[in-house]
């Protein structure tokens, strides 16, 4: 479980601490607040200490090997041109400095200089690597362009972040074997009650939607369906599991209001079984509807935080707590607000 992240001097973040909660984490603000920025950061140690620690023989975290995986992580997942376009701009030098604590021995702190090309520096070495899998979903779905991905990924320079190579990867990975379990197919079901089929990969090594009109190659699925079919692959796989964690950046795009009810729905029950979620959005309709959902009856037990980010004095500054009356007011949901009124207004 992420616990706890701070940053310093993190692109437009002069300082941050943010306390996650158990199950569901929401940021929210408006454009070039950093939403993004702090999903990646979250993301790119999680996603190092995973493929570390699920290698055959895998051996406990040094120095020498986290700098140097950690480094190269950073760069293929925010693409900078060096990694010290990722600390804030200031007179002089200065240092980024980020902190990640997961439990128990698995606290990590590393820096780099604003001068840094793909150097990290780790100041706090954690006492082993974690053993869940984080996934990432990007903007748009990535279903479509799942055929040959990988080995043209792998093989040549593409000017794509690394998380969808990463999100590819996992979206390849064989289904469970046997029966489905209970608590899967329960997740399963709504999903793909709302796509009216079941995802399939071929051998061919395309997906397809398999329903009561036959088999549908993705290009013709809705793309909001085919965002409902990254979730139902991954659930299907195991990758979304009880522990593991999902980084989902504005999960609304392309999606109209009645899946997005089906999608805060199914946010919920994830979190709900186990899976960190962590979601970016400016919304208003999702954020109302995964307020709404939360005060279901049976999600009360449910550990939430709400982050609201807001421009300060040149910086990002940040209000958190465990509702949204917690994240101040957001410019981009105040205009969603205001066009309400003056549309009502207007009719009367």
């Amino acid at each position: 479980m992420l616990k706890r992240m701070t940053v310093k001097n993190l692109t437009v973040f002069a300082e941050g601490d943010f306390r996650f909660g158990r199950n569901l984490n929401v940021i929210v603000g408006e454009n070039g607040t950093g939403k993004t920025h702090l999903l990646k950061m979250a993301y790119a140690y999680l996603a190092v200490s995973w493929d570390e620690g699920r290698k055959p023989n895998a051996s406990g975290p040094t120095k020498v090997l986290l700098q140097s995986r950690l480094a190269e992580k950073l760069i293929n997942v925010f693409r900078p041109e060096s990694l010290g376009r990722l600390a804030s701009r200031q007179r002089g030098r200065a240092r980024c400095d980020v902190g990640i604590h997961c439990g128990p021995g698995q606290t990590v702190s590393f820096s780099f200089a604003t001068n840094s090309q793909k150097e990290v520096a780790v100041d706090q070495l954690p006492g082993r690597w974690i053993e869940a899998s984080p996934a990432y979903f990007p903007t748009r779905e990535l279903l479509t362009i799942y055929p040959n991905f990988l080995s043209v990924y792998d093989n040549h320079y593409l000017e794509f972040e690394e998380t969808w190579r990463d999100t590819c990867r996992l979206l390849g990975d064989p289904l469970r074997r046997g029966p489905r379990d209970p608590a899967i197919a329960a997740l399963l079901e709504p999903l793909e009650d709302a796509m009216d089929g079941k995802i399939e990969l071929d051998t061919n090594g395309r997906f397809y939607l398999k329903g009561q009109q036959g088999r549908i190659e993705m290009p013709l699925v809705a793309e909001g369906l085919r965002k409902f079919g990254m979730l139902a692959r991954l659930i299907a796989t195991g990758a979304l599991s009880n522990n593991s964690y999902l980084f989902w950046h504005e999960p609304e795009t392309n999606l109209n209001p009645r899946l997005l009810t089906k999608l805060a729905d199914m946010i919920v029950r994830l979190s709900a079984a186990g899976v960190q979620m962590f979601i970016a959005t400016h919304s208003l309709f999702l954020l109302r509807e995964l307020a709404l959902q939360l005060q279901n009856p049976g999600n009360n037990k449910m550990k939430s935080r709400f982050f609201g980010l807001h421009f300060a004095d040149g910086h990002v500054a940040v209000e958190q707590g465990p509702t949204i009356d917690d994240i101040g007011d957001i410019t981009a949901l105040d205009e969603q607000l205001a066009q309400s009124d003056r549309y009502l207004a207007a009719g009367s």
